[in-house]
């Protein structure tokens, strides 16, 4: 990886772009509203392969495919993190299109932390004592939330679920974010296709039906999904990991900006203490982060 100002500075733009991108995303469902999340799901796998194979096609990149598809091992984790992802991706829709981006924000939240957790439970990674209050805190974050509003934020734990254990099994068995996301939407989509068959014949399906709006942005789902995925693989390589680790949380805020001041979704004073709890656990454990990474780099130019 480059530490070149150049290099560094392109890797901000990237890593910014995906993820202000993806804090766009509810503009992006919020329109097919009419459709049900399933299908919207069905229909952004299927057309994530489309467009990631044109991509491959482009490139001749091609050869790692007959590698996986060879090596057993890596299949079942992929096929495994495919319905991970595909859960998340179906748990976001729906909660975009339920009137809930503001609970959908707090998962992408809170997301680092439950890695974290995830790494010291699955990968015997040690925690040290700032992120130990780190993530105490979120859980007391998440514990008020739910006595003030008497019911668990399972949208965001879920989310949060999902693309942890995600990240992990992605961990085991790597692939580059363009050959990952190909290899997880080729696996799902004769799933996805039979789906969409289905609807089509009992007649409910969406495609086609409500007008070249909606088929266009059904059509767009691949092209949304993959190039803030390209453009975060691209910046992650010029990035160190403290950098990408306070980026992230630009998609989250964006996220709950718009549910609060756009879709007008209710932020008490209950929801202001619930994420203030967690905004202090992230500020803390970002802030460990960064502390760390600066001493090091103080020893290194030593």
């Amino acid at each position: 990886m480059s530490s070149t100002p150049n290099e560094t500075g392109k890797g901000v733009l990237y890593a910014t772009g995906a993820f202000f991108i993806w804090g766009l995303f509810p503009l992006y469902w919020k329109p097919l509203h009419a459709v049900p999340a399933l299908q919207i799901l069905c229909h952004r796998i299927v057309w994530s392969a489309v467009f990631v194979a044109i991509v491959l096609l482009v490139q001749r990149n091609w050869r790692w495919l007959g590698d996986s598809l060879r090596d057993g091992a890596r299949l079942r984790v992929f096929a495994l993190s495919s319905l991970l992802l595909s859960f998340n991706w179906l748990i976001y829709i729906w909660a975009v299109n339920e009137n809930r981006v503001v609970e959908a924000s707090l998962g992408y939240f809170i997301n680092p932390l439950v890695n974290v957790l995830l790494g010291r439970l699955f990968l015997g990674e040690r925690l040290t004592r700032t992120q130990g209050i780190a993530i105490g805190l979120a859980t007391l974050g998440v514990a008020w939330l739910t006595l003030s509003v008497g019911t668990l934020p399972w949208v965001a734990l879920s989310l949060a679920a999902t693309f942890g254990v995600y990240g992990l099994l992605r961990k085991k068995a790597p692939l580059p974010s363009l050959e990952g996301l190909a290899l997880e939407t080729f696996l799902m989509l004769p799933l996805a296709l039979a789906a969409l068959l289905w609807f089509a014949v009992r007649g409910d399906g969406a495609f086609g039906q409500l007008g070249l709006a909606t088929d266009a942005l059904l059509m767009g789902a691949g092209v949304v999904t993959a190039i803030p995925l390209l453009l975060f693989a691209s910046g992650a390589r010029r990035l160190k990991l403290a950098t990408v680790g306070l980026i992230q949380y630009l998609g989250p805020t964006i996220q709950l900006l718009l549910g609060v001041w756009l879709y007008h979704e209710p932020f008490g004073s209950s929801r202001a203490i619930g994420f203030g709890l967690i905004w202090a656990a992230l500020a803390l454990y970002s802030g460990h982060g960064l502390l760390g990474y600066l001493k090091a780099r103080r020893a290194a130019a030593a």
